[in-house]
């Protein structure tokens, strides 16, 4: 099996407990690293000890758990810790379309692990500690328009908006992407730092080149147990702190933002409940406050009825009302026909999983892909019956604020 898997041998894994190792990642090596990290906690990876894109297609998630499922299940594994992501990790980052191509996951050879006043270091074959150098800066940063300019992508908003009051569909999430070219290759570990010093209550994640900070927790499952963090409904931070806490009572006190989390933590609802013994959705939603912007967010937590791993859970979510729109099929069409582009990672699932099936998997928002000296930054926004197109550019240029500020320090 290890041969058809693209292995000559299983893997051979070790974990074992470390001192602090303080910043995690400050400890990553320059080349692709790996990074799930929140208020200094969790995993950082290096190396690559087995890969393998994920076809396209409905049902690419059940192929990836099989996939897992094989490489995991012949590795001859010494785990001295016995945690959620201790063992051998896999790290991943799946496409927003079902139909794209561009889903993949990672073994990494090196995982360095803390969580609740633990740390441990998992290590694939040989010891692999690469050398740290110094995040180099990427210079100048030159801006320009993605797959539309903001007037197209203003009357993209209107067109859906002109759908959403014929009727055809209650909610569409329009992403916008931006271009941006660095004098020199952009160093992930510097965008990394820069996000998880900014923004600590959101998840830091990097895979596979793709990179950001999101505040959406898609799942995460510790045994039986799941939660979620729904996200949807956002206003940009005030000027003040009276304009702020002005700005925060109007997104609360708002019908449309009530509204479209309401279809956020109904489509959350829908997807959980049949993988779930228990079920526990908030009935109002509460204030989530990050450096940029203010969101509606509900907390939903279950507890699993048949022992599902996060990858089944990640595949009955995604896409989630949040990220797509309501109905969810219909929203689908509304975003081809009218964002002009492939969204690759944006809007995906992104996380990582262990042999045990625990996990953590969040939406890969407020995010870039980075090649090299380029990067394709994305933001989007929920698109409802009343939305004005001037006021939703607004907010996207708010969210790609986010990946600006770790582009250019």
């Amino acid at each position: 099996m290890s041969v058809a898997l693209g292995l000559t041998r299983p893997l051979v894994v070790r974990t074992t407990l470390v001192g602090d190792p303080g910043d995690l990642l400050a400890r990553l090596p320059e080349a692709a690293p790996y990074a799930w990290i929140r208020r200094g906690e969790g995993l950082v990876a290096w190396g690559e000890a087995a890969r393998v894109a994920v076809p396209p297609g409905p049902g690419r998630f059940d192929w990836a758990r099989r996939w897992l499922s094989a490489i995991l299940g012949e590795a001859h594994v010494d785990d001295g810790v016995g945690v959620p992501g201790s063992g051998p990790v896999a790290f991943g980052s799946f496409t927003f379309d079902p139909d794209a191509h561009g889903s993949v996951l990672v073994v990494p050879q090196v995982v360095l692990a803390r969580r609740g006043g633990r740390a441990w270091l998992t290590t694939v074959g040989d010891e692999h500690l690469d050398l740290v150098t110094p995040p180099a800066d990427p210079g100048r940063i030159r801006y320009g328009d993605g797959s539309l300019t903001a007037p197209e992508w203003e009357h993209a908003v209107a067109l859906a908006v002109r759908q959403i009051r014929s009727g055809r569909l209650e909610k569409a999430v329009l992403a916008r992407d931006l271009t941006a070219v660095a004098e020199r290759p952009i160093d992930v570990r510097l965008l990394l730092s820069r996000l998880a010093s900014r923004y600590p209550e959101c998840y830091t994640f990097s895979c596979a080149g793709l990179v950001g900070a999101t505040p959406e927790l898609l799942v995460r499952r510790t045994g039986e147990t799941i939660e979620s963090l729904v996200l949807a409904g956002t206003v940009s931070r005030g000027t003040s702190q009276a304009d702020d806490d002005a700005r925060g009572a109007g997104l609360f006190a708002s019908e449309k933002d009530r509204y479209e989390h309401t279809c956020a933590v109904e489509s959350v609802r829908e997807a959980l409940a049949p993988l779930c013994a228990e079920l526990t959705v908030p009935t109002e939603p509460e204030l989530l406050v990050l450096p940029n912007v203010q969101h509606l967010a509900s907390p939903v937590t279950g507890r699993l009825a048949d022992g599902a791993s996060v990858l089944d859970v990640v595949a009955a979510m995604h896409p989630t009302a949040a990220v797509g729109g309501t109905p969810t099929h219909t929203a689908l069409d509304v975003i081809r026909e009218l964002e002009g582009m492939d969204r690759a990672g944006y809007a995906g699932p992104v996380g990582w999983i262990d042999a045990r099936g625990d996990g953590e998997w969040g939406i890969a928002l407020r995010c870039a892909q980075i090649e090299g000296p380029r990067a394709r930054l994305f933001a989007g926004c929920g698109i409802m019956g009343d939305s004005d197109p001037a006021a939703e550019l607004a907010e996207a240029q708010a969210k790609l604020r986010v990946m600006q500020y770790a582009l250019e320090g």
